[in-house]
């Protein structure tokens, strides 16, 4: 986080966000989990094939307006409305549809994903963490006269 002061920025924090920012989440055990390679998955299974699209789309209407503008300018439908309009605003409505599309999979299908993964990569690093101070000795633990030290 970086808070200004008049003349300046300053670092407040020592850590930026990452594996230090949350602790508590086991992130290498979280990237390997089958809950998080499922959800990459189906994100690019949806995701790539999109873009393809979109450019194609995107770009076919560009080539089209540079190298075909008799075919873009014909009339369509109505005096005035032609090839070149009509396409333009299916960019649009594509647009629109392509984030519609990303949303409703996204909250039926990436979210949930997401969520169990989110929560085993908690289930893991609270494993780890127990793992870890499993052989810690507490003041009543510790024989007499020997020093606790602490994490």
């Amino acid at each position: 986080m970086t808070q200004t002061h008049g003349g300046g920025a300053e670092r407040v924090g020592t850590e930026a966000a990452g594996a230090g920012h949350h602790p508590e989440i086991d992130w290498i055990a979280a990237e390997r989990s089958p809950e998080f390679r499922e959800l990459v998955r189906r994100r690019s299974g949806f995701v790539i094939p999109a873009t393809i699209f979109f450019l194609t789309w995107y770009f076919g209407f560009i080539v089209l307006a540079g190298y075909a503008p008799d075919f873009m300018g014909e009339e369509f439908l109505v005096d005035g409305l032609t090839v070149g309009y009509v396409l333009a605003l299916t960019q649009f409505v594509m647009t629109w549809v392509l984030g519609w599309m990303y949303l409703r999979r996204s909250d039926r299908v990436f979210d949930p994903l997401a969520r169990r993964a989110a929560e085993q990569a908690l289930r893991a690093g609270a494993d780890r963490e127990a793992a870890a101070h499993r052989f810690d000795r507490t003041a009543e633990q510790a024989p007499r006269g020997e020093e606790v030290t602490g994490r």
